[in-house]
This record gives C-alpha cells, sequence and structure tokens, in this order.
C-alpha cells in the first residue's frame, strides 16, 4: 500500500526531548505508525481467543483487525493541532522549541514561530483528537476511545471545541490561510488512517457496544504505552521505539525494521496453549497425589460442561479446593480460550501463601510446553515477598536456553500494568476495583478478561465489598469470562447473588426467562455442593455419597467467660503435657494483652496486621514451617492471632479457643483444629473449641460488637451447640445464622435486625458513590456513559482506592527506626548507614485508625512525620526507594509520644499504643 503524505504531515511532532546536551525528537507519523503496527500485533500476538470474541462482538474477524488498526494510528491525531505543536518541551530547551516551530513554519504552517494562543489549555489532545475524529464523522462510540486513551474520558464535551477553541485547532479563528494548512493536514491523516487499516470512508467505521469499547479502549492504552516506551528497562539497553536525532526525519527510518527489533525485545514470555485436561487422575499429573473422590466429580462435572461460565465450589476447610480450582483453570481456559489465571485472596498473608502454589504450577505448566511463563503478585507489599523477588527477571534470561520451562518476572507489567501478566496472584482488590470508576480502568477490565478468575474465601467479604464484588462479577459475565469461586461457608443466599450477578452481565437483566436451573436450586443446603452455570443451565452436583474421604470430626464445644490473666493459665494448663494452643481473637489489641501474660518459659508466636512488614513476613513463614502440613511440630506452644489465622493458612492446631464471631468465620477457624493427620498429646486427641466474649445473653462486649455487630453473634450463640461435625454441620450452621426466617426462634433480635439492616443499606448505598454503571449492551455506547467524565478522590493512588472498595477508613503508614545519641538503627539494631534503602524501605508498619482518626488528624500527622524525617533523614528526598516516605523515630526503649499517644513496638507483640495520659499507669 503506497500511500504519500506531504511534507507538512511530516514536520509534525509527537515528543521530544533534549539529554546530555543532544536533542531529540519523535515526528508525529511515526508514533502513530508505531501504535498502529503494536496494536496489530497485540490484537493478533499477544490477545487470546477470548477477548478477541468480546472485540469482535458483530463485526467479523477482518472488521474488527480494521477497527483496531484505525483507533491505533488516529489515536493521538489530536497532536495535529497548533494548540500541540507550540507546547514547550518538557526539560525547557528553548532552542529545541524554536528549531521544531521553524521546521513546521518551513512546511508551510504559515506564522507559526509568531503563534500566541489564549486557551490552548481548553484542547488537551485526546480530546481534540475526539473532537477532529467526530467532526470528520467517526461514529461517537469510535471518538470516545480516542478522547480516552489517557486513561477516562476528558471532562469537557468535545461537542462544541471547533466552534469554541477554532485556533486550537486551525492556529486562527478567522484566516482562512492560516486555517488551511491545518485542515489539510488534519484530513490528510485521518485518510492515511483509514487508508492504511483497510478503509475507504469515515462511514465505513461501525459503531460498537460498550463493552467492545472498554476492551478497545484498554488495548489501544496498552498499545500507545508499549509504542511510547523508548527502552525496555532503565538503563536504556534495551530500545523498544526510541526518539530519533533532530536532524533526522522518519524518511530516513526503515519502520519495518524498527518494529520488528521492539517487538522482539518486547515479548520475552511466552504464551500457555492450554490443553484438553485427562480425566485420568490429573491431581496425579501435576502435584504427585491421588485424587480424592470429592475432587474426582467435581473435576469430572465441570469437563462436562459446554459453554461454562461461574463454578462455585462448596466443599470442607482442608479437601483440597485449590487444587480443584486450578485443574478447573486449565479446563476452563481451554474452553473458553483464556491463557492466563488470576487467585484472588482476602489478605496479604494468605496472597503470600498462595502465591507459592499457584507459582509451582505455573511452573509445571511452563515446563510441560518448555516456556517461559510470566507471573506477578499483585499487593502493596510484594517487594517484600522473597519467593517472589528470588524469581529469574525476564530481561536477564532473554535468550537464556537453560532458563526454557520456567517462571520469570516482567519488569515492564508494573503498576497499572500489573494486570496485564498472564498468570497473577492477588489481593480481592484487585478484582473489587474492576468496579471502581478508576482513571486506567479499561487496563484492568482488558486483563481480567483474557484469565479465568479465581475467588477464594469469597465469604469473607462485607455487604460493602460484596456491592463491588457483584459488579465486577457482571462484567466478567458480559465478557464471558470463566470464574471459580471457592469457600468453605458460603450462605446459600450469597451463593444465589454471586450467580444471578454473572447471568445478569452475560444475558442481560432479563436472564430468569431462559433460565434452566433443578427445582429449589435456590434453598439448596448439600454439601459439599458444586454449582455450575454452562449456558443458559445451571447445573449442581451435591450427590457425593461414598465419596468424600474425610471421616466426620466432633469437635467439643465451650463457652468461656474468664478473665485474660484465668484464660491464659488455663491455656497453660490445657497444654501443659504438650500441644499446640490457638487463640484467635477479633482485634489486635486483645491480641497483644494475651500475648503479654503468656509465661515468658511458654513458646510464643503472634500474628497480626500490627507488625512491621518485615516482621510479619517472618513470623508468617515461621509459623508455617512450625505447625503447617509436614511442619516441625514443637512439644508445646501457644499462637495468638486475629483474623489472618482463620483465612487459606494451611496450619493445625491441637486445642482451639476464639472468641465469638459470626458462625461461618467460627468455622473457618475451626478449620485449623485438627487439620491434618498426626500423632497428638493424650488429653488433646479429642479436638475442643472454647468460645470467648459471651459475657452475658446478648452481651458480646464492645470490641466484638464493633467487629462483627450484635446481629450475627446473637443467632451464631443461638444456634451453636455444644458439638459441632465437621463437615456434616457447616452447611446447615451457616444456612441457619443467615437465613432471616431463622430469626423468629430468638426473642429480642428484631431491633437488632432493624440496626442491621439499616447497616447493610447504608453500606451499600456508600458502595455505589463511585461504581461504574451496568454493562450497556446497546450498539453506539460509549465508554463516556460507562465510567463518566468525573472521576472522584478514589484516583488518586492504591492505597485510597483499596480503601475505597474496603470501606476502612485511612491510616497512615511510617517507616519505622530507632533514633538515639548514638545515631539511627534499624529495630534490630543495625546502623542505618550501612544499610540499603530498599531494606529501610521494607521497615513499614501502619498507624492504628484510634491514633488519627479523620482527615484533619491525618493531615496533622503528616506535618509532624514530614518535620521529623526532615530533620533526622533529609537525605531520603533523594533516593528513588524512601522519597516521600514518612519517619517515626523511637527512642532507645523503642516507643515514642505521637498525637497525644504512646507508641511502642516490639518483634514479639507489632506496635502497640496507649493514650499518653494513661502511659504508666
Amino acid at each position: 500500500m503506497d500511500v504519500k503524505l506531504s511534507e507538512q504531515a511530516s514536520v509534525l511532532w509527537a515528543k521530544k526531548r533534549s539529554e546530555d546536551g543532544r536533542q531529540y525528537w519523535l515526528p508525529l507519523i511515526m508514533h502513530l505508525t508505531d501504535a498502529q503496527k503494536t496494536i496489530n500485533w497485540l490484537f493478533n500476538q499477544w490477545l487470546c481467543d477470548g477477548q478477541r470474541q468480546i472485540l469482535q462482538g458483530t463485526l467479523s474477524e477482518e472488521e474488527t483487525q480494521k477497527l483496531v488498526k484505525f483507533v491505533g494510528f488516529i489515536h493521538d491525531i489530536g497532536k495535529a493541532t497548533p494548540a500541540f505543536q507550540a507546547k514547550p518541551s518538557y526539560d525547557r530547551d528553548d532552542s529545541l522549541d524554536e528549531q521544531l516551530k521553524s521546521q513546521l513554519a518551513h512546511g508551510g504552517f504559515l506564522d507559526f514561530d509568531e503563534l500566541r494562543l489564549a486557551s490552548a489549555n481548553k484542547s488537551p489532545h485526546a480530546l481534540a483528537g475526539e473532537a477532529i475524529v467526530e467532526n470528520f464523522e467517526v461514529p461517537e462510540s469510535i471518538g470516545a476511545i480516542i478522547g480516552g486513551h489517557h486513561g477516562k474520558p476528558e471532562f469537557e464535551s468535545p461537542y462544541d471545541q471547533l466552534d469554541d477553541y477554532t485556533a486550537n485547532y486551525f492556529q486562527s479563528d478567522n484566516k482562512p490561510a492560516l486555517q488551511a494548512p491545518w485542515k489539510h493536514v488534519q484530513k490528510e491523516l485521518f485518510n492515511y488512517g483509514l487508508v492504511t487499516s483497510g478503509y475507504q470512508v469515515a462511514s465505513d467505521v461501525p459503531e460498537i457496544k460498550q463493552p467492545q469499547a472498554v476492551i478497545l479502549e484498554g488495548l489501544l492504552i496498552m498499545a500507545d504505552w508499549l509504542a511510547s516506551s523508548e527502552y525496555l528497562t532503565q538503563d536504556q539497553s534495551i530500545p523498544l521505539f526510541p526518539l530519533i536525532e533532530l536532524d533526522q526525519s522518519w524518511q530516513n527510518i526503515n519502520m519495518t525494521e524498527r518494529f520488528r527489533h521492539a517487538m522482539q525485545a518486547w515479548d520475552l514470555g511466552g504464551e500457555w496453549e492450554p490443553q484438553k485436561v485427562s480425566l485420568d487422575d490429573p491431581y496425579k499429573a501435576r502435584w504427585g497425589f491421588d485424587e480424592r473422590p470429592v475432587q474426582e466429580k467435581m473435576t469430572q462435572a465441570i469437563e462436562a460442561t459446554t459453554n461454562p461460565g461461574m463454578v462455585i465450589v462448596e466443599a470442607p476447610m482442608g479437601l483440597g479446593k485449590t487444587e480443584i480450582a486450578l485443574i478447573a483453570a486449565e479446563q476452563l481456559a481451554y474452553k473458553t480460550g483464556r491463557d492466563g489465571i488470576f487467585m484472588g485472596l482476602p489478605t496479604q498473608a494468605t496472597t503470600n501463601a498462595m502465591f507459592d502454589r499457584v507459582e509451582a504450577w505455573v511452573d509445571i505448566l511452563a515446563k510441560s510446553q518448555d516456556e517461559k511463563f510470566q507471573i506477578n503478585l499483585m499487593h502493596g507489599k510484594k517487594m517484600f515477598n522473597q519467593k517472589y523477588l528470588a524469581l529469574p527477571n525476564a530481561v536477564n534470561v532473554y535468550a537464556d536456553e537453560g532458563q526454557s520451562g520456567s517462571v520469570i518476572l516482567n519488569s515492564w507489567f508494573s503498576g497499572k500494568k500489573s494486570i496485564l501478566t498472564k498468570f497473577t496472584v492477588g489481593t480481592i482488590d484487585n478484582f473489587l476495583l474492576m468496579g471502581l470508576k478508576q482513571k486506567h480502568l479499561f487496563l484492568r477490565h482488558l486483563g481480567f478478561a483474557g484469565k479465568v478468575v479465581i475467588i477464594d474465601e469469597v465469604h469473607a467479604y462485607d455487604c460493602y465489598m460484596d456491592s463491588y464484588l457483584c459488579k465486577a462479577i457482571e462484567w466478567l459475565g458480559t465478557y464471558h469470562v470463566p470464574m471459580v469461586i471457592l469457600s468453605a461457608t458460603l450462605p446459600k443466599d450469597k451463593r444465589n447473588v454471586l450467580l444471578k450477578a454473572y447471568l445478569k452481565g452475560k444475558y442481560g437483566k432479563y436472564y430468569e426467562k431462559k433460565l434452566i436451573a433443578p427445582a429449589g436450586w435456590e434453598e439448596t443446603e448439600a454439601y459439599p455442593l458444586l454449582s455450575i452455570l454452562d449456558g443458559h443451565q445451571l447445573k449442581q452436583v451435591k450427590d457425593f455419597p461414598g465419596l468424600s474421604d474425610q471421616q466426620p470430626q466432633k469437635l467439643q464445644v465451650q463457652r468461656l467467660n474468664e478473665p485474660d490473666d484465668e484464660l491464659i493459665s488455663a491455656v497453660v494448663t490445657k497444654i501443659s503435657d504438650g500441644g499446640i494452643a490457638g487463640i484467635v481473637v477479633n482485634t489486635v489489641k486483645r491480641a497483644q494483652t494475651l500475648a503479654k501474660l503468656v509465661p515468658s518459659d511458654i513458646k510464643l508466636m503472634v500474628l497480626h496486621s500490627a507488625f512491621l512488614a518485615t516482621d510479619r513476613t517472618v513470623q508468617e513463614t515461621a509459623l508455617q514451617a512450625a505447625i503447617g502440613k509436614n511442619g516441625e511440630r514443637p512439644d508445646k506452644m501457644i499462637v495468638i492471632g486475629t483474623q489472618v489465622l482463620e483465612q487459606s493458612l494451611d496450619i493445625d492446631f491441637d486445642v482451639l479457643y476464639t472468641d465469638i464471631a459470626p458462625m461461618d468465620l467460627i468455622l473457618q477457624r475451626a478449620g485449623r483444629l485438627h487439620r491434618h493427620q498426626i500423632a497428638r498429646p493424650k488429653d488433646l486427641q479429642q479436638p475442643q473449641l472454647f468460645i470467648m466474649g459471651i459475657q452475658a445473653p446478648n452481651d458480646y462486649g464492645p470490641g466484638n460488637k464493633a467487629v462483627y455487630g450484635n446481629y450475627l453473634l446473637m443467632k451464631t450463640d443461638h444456634f451453636l451447640g455444644n458439638t459441632i461435625t465437621l463437615p456434616d454441620d457447616i452447611s446447615p450452621l451457616v444456612q441457619r445464622v443467615y437465613e432471616s426466617k431463622t430469626d423468629s426462634e430468638i426473642d429480642g433480635i428484631d431491633a437488632v435486625r432493624a440496626e442491621f439492616d439499616d447497616e447493610i443499606t447504608r453500606k451499600t448505598n456508600k458502595a455505589t458513590a463511585f461504581q461504574i454503571d451496568d454493562p450497556n449492551l446497546r450498539i453506539g455506547e460509549t465508554i463516556h456513559d460507562w465510567l463518566g467524565r468525573s472521576l472522584g478522590n478514589v484516583d488518586k493512588d492504591e492505597q485510597k482506592a483499596s480503601a475505597a472498595v474496603r470501606d476502612i477508613q485511612e491510616t497512615l503508614e511510617v517507616i519505622l527506626v530507632q533514633h538515639t545519641d548514638e545515631g539511627n538503627f534499624l529495630l534490630d539494631g543495625r546502623n542505618l548507614t550501612g544499610v540499603q534503602p530498599q531494606e529501610i524501605a521494607q521497615q513499614l508498619v501502619r498507624i492504628p485508625f484510634v491514633v488519627t482518626p479523620g482527615p484533619d488528624k491525618i493531615e496533622q500527622a503528616i506535618n509532624d512525620l514530614e518535620k521529623l524525617t526532615s530533620r533526622y533523614f533529609a537525605g531520603w528526598q533523594s533516593n528513588v526507594w524512601l522519597k516521600g516516605a514518612l519517619a517515626l523515630p523511637l527512642d532507645q526503649d523503642f516507643s515514642t509520644s505521637f498525637e497525644g499517644w504512646r507508641l511502642a513496638y516490639s518483634s514479639r507483640l507489632g506496635l502497640s499504643y496507649v493514650k499518653e495520659d494513661d502511659y504508666g499507669q
């Protein structure tokens, strides 16, 4: 295709900069061509079949490819305007700016070197591009993609741009001679984009549906970022799409070779090609153990599906749900054309534990194909995870044949691009954020659209998080993305809500008219239970007679209401002849209070959220090594922790004490009791569960009530008998507590239920404030109608966004250091002068909310911490790891006065706090 461009089109610039006295630029036509080639390559080579099907919608494959190439080329046509071409260089190199202005003048843009625009900032180039292409009669659903390609729709509408800010587009409001070159070059570039994409006229460009537009926007943003990457690495050793010397023109560059070299350098990972799963014991093939009967039947049922959507696995703790999910991921990826997974978990601790298991599975897949597969750990503390850091970087194993068949990291997929990594393990926030109005949300949707999504511990989320969960699930249904949901303790109402959210997304709000489901499916309490959406049909596998190889386990349940010192004495007595006692409490403060009472001659481990990131990692690792599967169990030990002990950790207690909590969480905690088949002390061979915190009828203390509310605690207290048989009692107990119709069995619960309902309404309404809209499947609906032109303040950073989907109060993270007359030290005693900055950056802990309650207190605390940091650690601001960090210096006793509180830290108990007025009493 030989299409000539004028001199005017050749002199427009897209990027410019100076470095080491040398001047560089990137002609606009080069960037448009780079982006067009890149997005076309991503469409053909990087997207999986499932993502391509979403993009295709009702279009043919050929028409879809034309559209992809067109938006790739035309995305920056807004830079072909005086408003953009007059912009100064970022480093304010006046010489470079003047030379490019002169080049424009010589190219036929009259009097450009004398241009002065009054309102250039009113026409940013993305908005300008939207206005230009819509003026050329491109459909609005496509124009909106051009306007939103920097991550969000522009706040202003494009409709009146050319009339209200004519000079921004054509250099003059009323001089045809000055306007003519701009009108010509914009039309020329537009036509060039049409022809090189396979179109003849603007009317050939089709309208598309909103979900198509979202994924196409995500692909465009990814392609633009890639085509804007000059180098793969910071040391600039591997070029991608670099700028060229100022004295070079785009005609001097072999654009085909430039693109080929860039993609060879960037494309460092292998593509997973899922295979049909053999039903001849895939568990043996993957992990070396014989499949359990329940695993076998569930895997067979999933294999029998033809149009799989959502799969919900309800089965007891310790039965191997993770392995069921990973085998299911292989089956579903093969059936639906996906080439990656996302595994989501409630906390960073559970995510870290799961990362090891998923990485080992991905390594098996990589070796089976003799490929390098890229993996990502997605949470705010991943740089402290040693397993993650130990994996080889893609750049370092590039072209190393000895590393084929392995799992690797790729630093290009960082920040907003993390979810684009094919294999990802992360906290649930990353999935919930699919429903939050946030810049670059399109990338998140693009990433999830190509994966099998697994959500573990789905019972762990409250009604606020459930609102985002359902919104994200609805969009996955729209994309036909397969999902696997795991839980041992799922209320049937929640199961039904999840299934309906997926069905609504996949088939629209009238899905019930076409739904084929067994009678009474909404009331099913069978356990184990497998629920599968196969097209319009809901299948429920609930007949497992004689299939479960788990022997029923009867737990003795006793209620305790003893002072803390007597409680610890009772625990010590209970393990006097050996054994591991677990104590799970609902607040960090209570965990610390009890830990202080444990005699010094008893081995103690404490685990909660108020430890330094480094100490917590050590604690988690030590806990798994001691009482995890095949752990080296000490003769006698007490483990005290908060809710983190109930979630996904494969640990085993001989006896368990727990604060009162909702029934599903009590049962999760009980799942850590006698979890493994091992020898136990004589007096602890019968599993015993002690329930603490029931002070009187319907009185559970202010701490427990603040965390869970009295309604669920009252119902749990009522239905929890003196024995629990696992797994038989799991579903019946959970359903009794969460069914509203059982309220009538409990005296005095009506007023408490009213409070509970009000709180649910309040949280649900609050959750919708920054949520995206439901999918709209009408042709021509734009991304503006979905995301909106105005985003809230949750867009500012990762911490604020995660807080927005979890309904948690904003708190501060600080780096704890010790400051004495002898110098500055880490809390382990090492002088800061001998410690690497990245290790200092890991000494993070979160200040309790009670210390800085509300924005005003946080702002005051930040000001005070900034003063302390600049006084003692001024050099941090010039370090990439420590810039912007806030230091909280502790004295020789590892304590300090801060905002009216006395804070103290120990590696044994974590960060504790007491009111300054009460200190020493």
